[in-house]
């Protein structure tokens, strides 16, 4: 029964030009939800919230440039929090991807 605990944190400023509104706090969610670990995001000495929540996401508040925290436990706890850290520090507003969530 040897359970190895893997910890990641990684503090990252968001590169969003708009922060993290609707949209870009869903593609944020979106990927989070993709990750093989459960990826928690903070502001400062916030409370944690889950990184694939969108309300949580949205709760956050976070406008261009705020640091934000990712972490996570478990085996994918570095890819997860990697991946995630390096979608935050885009400017997803000036990326427009194709895959939208919007339906018809």
């Amino acid at each position: 029964m040897n359970s190895e605990k893997v910890s990641a944190s990684r503090n990252v400023a968001v590169g969003s030009s708009g922060g993290l509104h609707a949209r870009t706090a869903a593609l944020f969610a979106q990927a989070a939800g993709r990750q093989r670990a459960l990826v928690m995001v903070r502001v400062g000495d916030g409370k944690p919230v889950q990184a694939r929540s969108l309300l949580s996401v949205l709760s956050l508040g976070a406008t261009f440039g705020t640091e934000l925290t990712l972490e996570a436990d478990g085996e994918h706890a570095e890819e997860s929090v990697d991946a995630l850290a390096e979608l935050i520090a885009t400017d997803l507003d000036a990326e427009q991807p194709d895959a939208g969530t919007a339906g018809g």
